[in-house]
């Protein structure tokens, strides 16, 4: 489904990937794991065209979309729960909800995905009302990744949905991101929680200083001395 190929994007002069190639397939949970600054916003960045790649090539269904501008990407299928959430904090939530829409003119489809997104998130069909800006830290990262939902992304991009939360929380988030995925939606996850990353993934690459280092079953790399050591805090 999703192909980056030998990327090399730049922040000015500064290099931030240094030849990524990963590959996403359909119905996967794909995650991307790494200290911060290694590159992994950045290569969600790339793909949605917030940054285009110096060189290298990043295609989707088989479309050279390294040149395209972000919203003709999300057209194509692919939106972006952001890290920190970023909501309309001024906005309600059915606000929010409808914004993930925007670019979408099928209004059963529409109504059928806002009843998809508030029965996996009934925290938000609570509090449908309210401003986004008076959620917990917790139901705005709901109502980021439900709106991102709003576009039927083929694709969804998660970058960082743990941050911040408690413990339970972050149990009860990736739960929905499983819960998402047996859905149809294929997942690419950038994530710090590596732990809990790697449980629910069937494949991971990791990621340091703009390189991808090591790539693998989930279910493998958990057992990795590299990343048991790194990321998981195991000696």
């Amino acid at each position: 489904m999703l192909a980056l190929a030998d990327v090399h994007t730049y922040y000015g002069s500064i290099r931030a990937l240094k030849g990524v190639s990963l590959t996403v397939e359909p119905r996967e949970i794909v995650t991307l794991i790494g200290a911060n600054g290694a590159g992994k916003t950045t290569t969600l960045r790339t793909i949605l065209g917030a940054v285009r790649p110096a060189q290298g090539a990043v295609t989707f269904n088989g479309q050279r979309v390294d040149g395209l501008a972000t919203d003709r990407i999300v057209r194509l299928g692919i939106a972006q729960s952001p890290e920190g959430r970023r909501i309309f904090p001024r906005m309600t939530v059915m606000e929010n909800l409808e914004m993930g829409a925007f670019a979408r003119a099928d209004h059963d489809g529409i109504a059928a995905d806002l009843e998809r997104v508030l029965t996996l998130f009934p925290r938000l069909k609570e509090r449908i009302t309210q401003k986004g800006g008076t959620l917990s830290g917790g139901e705005q990262q709901m109502l980021a990744i439900g709106r991102a939902l709003m576009a039927r992304p083929s694709l969804l991009l998660l970058d960082e949905p743990s941050m911040g939360l408690s413990p339970i929380l972050v149990d009860a988030i990736f739960k929905i991101v499983q819960d998402i995925n047996r859905q149809g939606t294929t997942i690419l996850l950038v994530e710090q929680n590596a732990r809990m990353a790697l449980r629910v993934a069937h494949r991971g690459y990791v990621i340091q200083t703009g390189r991808i280092v090591l790539h693998d079953a989930a279910s493998e790399l958990l057992r990795s001395d590299l990343v048991r050591k790194t990321y998981l805090g195991e000696k």
